[in-house]
């Protein structure tokens, strides 16, 4: 098992600090080591007292771990003061595991979490000793001197804060407006962009979380990009799945990967039990040329394996449904791009179906009350991904998701009618009523 240690304050609410970093190091599978810098009195409303660790105490804690363990990365949080910083830089000299820098100087809730002088010695002491730097827009600025107001100023910051000797940075966007949440990793001569899906939501221990998962995926043995990449999708999943702990800001959920990774065998069974419900339903008339196919998404998806499908469609046999291959992750990019897209809108939106385009399928989802959308194949930009820039085209101009998204196809496209919802189970809610509405014969 990989080891990743900890250095930071504790959170009595446990939302954060140390409490937030021990988690994020168990959801990856990496055993987490800690030191206490300060003992806080804080909960999801504000931070009412701070008891630092007086410094000797803190070395002699990272002295005993440092001693017996073999580490693999480092992560620093709440570091508080001057001395303490200079105990931890001087203890750690000479160690030879990535080191995460979290600059923590204020709590979510707005308290300052450091007194005069901390941030100078943690400029001079612990940043030319970093890997990576992880600050947010204010702790940006602090540290570059740079008002960090678009990309543009956000990627001068990083290039100042390399300016003070660490390997890495990367400057948390999450406060930039924007479509997306964007962070901006400045290393190896360049600076990349890493986005998710913008979430309009205040979230209590998210940059505790975000650096010590940098830190558990470098331990792991990841590149710093893939790390960050990796860690950035993971703390999208954490912000889905906050919890509500206390009566003020709600807690990230760093953990949230694990119940994730639970929730994926019960989710191919519900593919499975629909699959028998859909070859019973379709017939030649709901069936398109091209099979059809049916995805749904872990919450928070954000790439195509965490979207299951059949690996073989269901295809038109004689005059009924069959369904060919087993659910699986990963199984289809085609039916991926359309549930991303809608996710990306939705987090709860997770699940599609694709059936034949017809006059009379068109009628009959009318007929069944159910909220229609569509997008025009003729006007797809050049160099996109047709399912994604036409399920997405199709909810921004509707403004929000629809039950029922089609197309008339285009030059060797198929037209296709998809219908859209959070589940299976409401997915095949719809198509029973399109059915329902059919003509007796």
């Amino acid at each position: 098992m990989a080891n990743a240690l900890t250095i930071a304050g504790s959170d009595s609410v446990g939302g954060a600090g140390l409490q937030a970093d021990l988690k994020a190091f168990e959801a990856l599978g990496v055993h987490g080591c800690s030191v206490v810098t300060c003992v806080t009195s804080q909960n999801t409303k504000g931070v009412s007292s701070i008891f630092p660790i007086p410094p000797e105490e803190v070395s002699s804690q990272l002295v005993s771990v440092l001693q017996d363990v073999k580490l693999d990365a480092i992560k620093t949080g709440m570091l508080y003061s001057a001395d303490i910083v200079k105990a931890v830089s001087t203890n750690l000299k000479g160690i030879r595991a990535p080191i995460v820098v979290d600059p923590v100087m204020a709590a979510t809730t707005g308290s300052e979490l450091h007194i005069e002088g901390f941030v100078e010695t943690l400029i001079s002491r612990l940043l030319p000793m970093a890997t990576l730097v992880t600050p947010n827009i204010p702790e940006a600025e602090r540290l570059s001197g740079v008002k960090v107001r678009d990309e543009r100023s956000a990627r001068k910051a990083a290039r100042e804060i390399m300016g003070l000797g660490p390997d890495a940075v990367l400057v948390k966007g999450g406060h930039l407006k924007g479509a997306d949440a964007a962070d901006y990793l400045c290393w190896d001569g360049k600076v990349v962009k890493v986005t998710s899906p913008r979430l309009d939501v205040e979230v209590h221990g998210t940059g505790c979380a975000m650096a010590s998962l940098i830190a558990g995926n470098l331990a792991l043995g990841l590149d710093l990009e893939d790390a960050v990449r990796t860690s950035k999708s993971m703390i999208f999943k954490a912000v889905l799945a906050r919890e509500k702990v206390g009566q003020g800001v709600p807690c990230a959920n760093p953990l949230a990967i694990l119940r994730t990774e639970a929730q994926k065998a019960t989710m191919l069974q519900e593919l499975e039990d629909a699959a028998a419900q859909l070859e019973h339903m379709l017939d030649a008339t709901l069936l398109p040329e091209v099979g059809t196919n049916m995805g749904y998404a872990v919450l928070g998806a954000l790439e195509p394996d965490e979207v299951a499908a059949f690996d073989g469609r269901i295809v038109r046999c004689g005059t009924r449904a069959k369904r060919i291959g087993c659910a699986r992750f990963g199984a289809s990019k085609h039916v991926a791009r359309i549930v991303l897209a809608m996710t990306s809108k939705d987090p709860d939106a997770r699940c599609a179906l694709n059936i034949k385009y017809s006059e009379d399928n068109l009628a009959m989802c009318r007929k069944a009350k159910l909220s229609i959308a569509s997008f025009d194949r003729a006007k797809e930009p050049k160099g996109v991904s047709s399912m994604t820039w036409g399920v997405l085209d199709a909810i921004d101009r509707r403004g929000s998701i629809p039950d029922i998204i089609f197309d008339r196809g285009g030059m060797g496209k198929e037209p296709m009618i998809r219908l859209l919802g959070r589940s299976p189970q409401e997915v095949l809610f719809k198509l029973e009523r399109i059915v329902a509405g059919r003509p007796r014969r």
